[in-house]
């Protein structure tokens, strides 16, 4: 499996997931806030399922 998920858009995706999470542990927004697992996971992994039919990806190249 090959990165496709670079730099900041691996930092934007791990703290919208903390933030989502949060909020949803806190009660402010409801249980749907628990769908900020997956970002996280796709930012903690550095691989992302939907960029894979679109062909993108946000690492630099080499």
């Amino acid at each position: 499996m090959t990165s496709n998920v670079g730099g900041i858009d691996r930092l934007l995706r791990i703290l919208v997931g903390l933030l989502l999470i949060g909020l949803a542990v806190g009660g402010v927004i409801g249980a749907w806030g628990y769908l900020g697992v997956l970002p996280l996971a796709t930012g903690l992994i550095r691989w992302c399922p939907a960029y894979l039919p679109l062909g993108w990806t946000s690492c630099k190249r080499r």
